[in-house]
């Protein structure tokens, strides 16, 4: 696959200054909150520190989930089964490779898991 590789890296930079920088967020609403005494948890003016906390960790995850997407795609493409469907073996159509470079299935294969 043409391209693959380039597309990949760009991603997973992307995705890895992402997920430094929800780090960095998760770190200091957990410093923020260290430091105050303040009862957040029946404050009516907004968030809760809790659920801020709660928030960014569940982004993070998915940070951490879209590199090791990423990394999987990575090896695929250094062992030769990119662009294969992992279900029924035929070519990913390169335009959802382009939009989706991460995807393991087909179209057709993705579309029959969503319906079951």
């Amino acid at each position: 696959m043409e391209g693959a590789r380039e597309l990949l890296e760009a991603e997973r930079q992307q995705a890895s200054q992402r997920l430094a920088a929800l780090t960095d967020d998760f770190d200091n609403v957990v410093e923020a909150s260290r430091d105050s005494n303040a009862d957040d948890e029946h404050d009516p003016e907004g968030a809760t520190i809790a659920f801020e906390r709660a928030q960014v960790s569940a982004l993070a995850q998915q940070a951490r989930e879209h590199l090791a997407e990423i990394d999987a795609a990575l090896e695929r493409l250094a062992d030769g089964s990119y662009g294969s469907c992992a279900r029924c073996g035929q070519p990913i159509a390169a335009g959802r490779l382009q939009a989706r470079p991460t995807a393991r299935t087909c179209i057709a294969c993705a579309a029959a898991h969503l319906t079951h």
